[in-house]
């Protein structure tokens, strides 16, 4: 078993290990209310820092909030919209983090988003490359270079997010806090709820890696 596999199933694990613990979490904070719904804490968060041009709407699905800097709107999944519980508010200032991000002219998400329109070739293109790739390694060996190279430019991607994400988080505790929406025992909460949301960001990226080496070790071992 190479290396390339070992670092595969340990992120297997890993990811199954943290999808359970933030499923966990945001159901045991989900029963802790406040006053605000996750949309009111949104558009509280944006009002506390002169920001009036972002819809906010909701979404189907659930841990599906995003916000898209394209349309400008904040979009949180049917639970976060509507509830008045911490989780929700988390996620919720979360989101808004990115759009004050937005707003700020933020460096690392106007690169991710320069990315944005190559990842979503690579990521439309990439399976079938690799599997022409790998096919057909022993007539045409580029192929498979091709398409690691467009799965490398997923990869990257995949770590370009990590600090981005990071920096919503730390905007949106540091709002809760100021703002006076938690407490000193629900602020806890709050950073727990994202700290686990963030390790899932780190799980892809370090599966996308591994995915990674395994197409180059297959590619290096063809020469």
């Amino acid at each position: 078993m190479n290396f390339a596999w070992i670092i595969m199933i340990v992120v297997m694990v890993l990811s199954l290990l943290v999808q359970q613990t933030l499923t966990s979490r945001f159901k045991k904070y989900s029963k802790v209310g406040i006053g605000l719904s996750g949309a009111e804490v949104s558009a509280r968060m944006m009002a506390d820092n002169g920001i009036n041009d972002v819809r906010i709407g909701s979404v189907n699905g659930q841990l599906t909030d995003h916000y898209n800097p394209t349309d400008k709107t904040i979009n949180l999944s049917d639970s976060v919209y509507a509830q008045r519980n911490i989780a929700a508010a988390a996620v919720a200032a979360h989101e808004t983090g990115h759009c004050l991000q937005h707003a700020q002219g933020y460096a690392p998400l106007k690169f991710r988003s320069a990315m944005v329109p190559v990842v979503s070739f690579a990521n439309n293109t990439v399976q079938w490359v690799l599997l022409a790739g790998v096919i057909f390694i022993n007539v045409f060996p580029g192929l498979l270079w091709i398409g690691i190279a467009l799965f490398a430019l997923t990869t990257i991607f995949s770590f370009v997010t990590l600090p981005i994400e990071i920096d919503a988080s730390r905007r949106a505790i540091a709002w809760l806090e100021s703002s006076g929406i938690t407490t000193y025992e629900t602020l806890p909460m709050a950073k727990d709820a994202l700290k686990w949301a963030a390790y899932t960001y780190v799980i892809a990226a370090l599966g996308s890696l591994a995915t990674l080496l395994y197409y180059i070790g297959i590619a290096s071992n063809r020469r």
